[in-house]
């Protein structure tokens, strides 16, 4: 718009100086017509040659487009006339202007109704006196038709400058600037947590092209940013529950020990009793039943002791620890007890070094739990392996026995849960183990095993290599 207005102002001014011009050129064509014939006519009223007068001012209109010519004597009286002319210009101040200065001029005037310009020549004979005036007429509308039509020119060229100009600026806007920004602000609408990324390509002008880079690295920071609050979170979150369950093991842990010492005494003394009673001379029935008191008490002291594995409170005494190490102590363990020693027990991957950090005596507790309980439902075979993946350790247990459920995956980890008959299991030896992992920031899993029975396996964080 600026340019516009600037180019129509120059134009107008342009059209002002062109019609100065065209007025100050048509002028200069009376001017040179007049003194063209200014001689003859006054050789021919020296003469009084009214013939050659006549013929003198016929000779005007074959030279230039004149409208009108007269002859005037010294006193302003028309000598001869043809087309438009004055009668009488003793009224003229241009008139009496030329007769009193000898020198041309003229202005516009009407004459016979018409708007013309009016051009007075002093005719001055052989000695320079003045005796008579030549008037040359031409109608104001010749010069206005001119004008006109540059005009016309002027505008029609102004208006296809502005239209091209338009034309330009809207095109080019939309071709170099306006897609490019749309397009920038799509990308900015779309921009949203979990979507701060900008996959398109940079295009348009240079500056552009950087508000896109800078766009693009500040998605990418938005990113980062929302990743690293996301994992802060998690890692918070993991931390609560890992307080809460030190909490809750920590109560648990205090009532567990006060039950324990309260029970404790009064067990250590129905078992002193059973003995002294086994030692007497008892029925067989009576004998019995003896020993069926001492079978109760060795359970209820495992009980109250599995209490104690599962819910006390273990300051954090880990260390770099072989695991395969604790492993084989696991196992030394089980092959003395009674339902492993008829199974077959087959190891994999001792000889690794590889570490965890550790309490040892926790883990291999939680090591001898599931293998335990593996010999105890398998048939009549035990795998147990140590893998090693990308971070983490792996102890892995199966049996050929008839397995667990996946609906009781999760189950089989809360205490006091067992599937087996009601006197054959506490519920107990899982949650210990559970317990042990949540305290060295393991995992506990369960799945089918290829033997057709249950796979357990543990995974423990590796130790970072120092």
């Amino acid at each position: 718009m600026p340019l516009l207005l600037i180019s129509g102002a120059a134009i107008y001014i342009g059209l002002g100086a062109v019609e100065r011009n065209l007025n100050d050129r048509l002028r200069e064509d009376l001017e040179l017509v007049a003194r063209a014939v200014s001689g003859p006519l006054s050789q021919a009223l020296s003469d009084g040659n009214e013939l050659v007068l006549g013929e003198s001012l016929r000779s005007i209109f074959r030279i230039a487009r004149i409208s009108g010519a007269s002859v005037f004597d010294e006193q302003g009286k028309r000598i001869d006339s043809l087309g438009l002319a004055d009668r009488d210009v003793t009224n003229s101040a241009s008139a009496e202007e030329a007769i009193a200065s000898g020198r041309l001029g003229g202005a516009f005037r009407r004459v016979e109704g018409e708007s013309v310009f009016s051009q007075f020549t002093p005719l001055l004979n052989g000695e320079g006196q003045l005796q008579g005036l030549l008037q040359i007429t031409r109608k104001r509308s010749d010069f206005h038709r001119l004008v006109a039509s540059t005009r016309i020119w002027a505008v029609s060229i102004w208006s296809v400058l502005a239209a091209a100009i338009s034309l330009v600026v809207i095109l080019g806007h939309y071709g170099t600037v306006g897609r490019h920004v749309g397009r920038l602000l799509s990308m900015m609408t779309a921009m949203k947590p979990g979507q701060w990324r900008v996959t398109e390509s940079a295009s348009g002008p240079r500056e552009l092209r950087q508000i896109h880079e800078g766009l693009a690295a500040m998605g990418a920071r938005m990113a980062r940013a929302e990743s690293e609050i996301e994992a802060r979170i998690e890692r918070e979150r993991e931390l609560a529950d890992r307080l809460r369950h030190h909490e809750k093991v920590a109560m648990i842990g205090r009532v567990a020990g006060g039950v324990a010492h309260e029970l404790g005494a009064p067990l250590n003394v129905i078992h002193g009793r059973a003995r002294i009673l086994e030692r007497q001379q008892l029925t067989e029935p009576m004998s019995r039943q003896v020993q069926d008191i001492q079978h109760q008490v060795s359970r209820m002291a495992t009980i109250i002791q599995q209490l104690l594995d599962c819910f006390r409170h273990v300051p954090d005494s880990r260390r770099p620890e072989v695991l395969a190490s604790i492993v084989s102590d696991a196992l030394v363990q089980a092959s003395e007890d009674d339902r492993c020693r008829c199974k077959e027990l087959v190891s994999k991957g001792l000889e690794n070094e590889a570490r965890i950090r550790a309490e040892p005596i926790r883990v291999e507790l939680a090591c001898l739990n599931i293998i335990r309980n593996a010999c105890q439902a398998a048939e009549s075979r035990v795998r147990v392996f140590i893998l090693e993946h990308e971070r983490e350790l792996e102890v892995r247990v199966e049996d050929d026995g008839p397995g667990i459920a996946p609906d009781q995956y999760e189950e089989i980890f809360e205490p006091f849960y067992t599937s087996r008959p009601a006197g054959e299991g506490t519920g107990l030896g899982l949650a210990v183990v559970s317990s042990v992992m949540k305290e060295h920031e393991g995992r506990a899993e369960v799945s089918g095993s290829e033997l057709g029975g249950c796979c357990m396996s543990l995974f423990f964080p590796k130790e970072d290599k120092i």
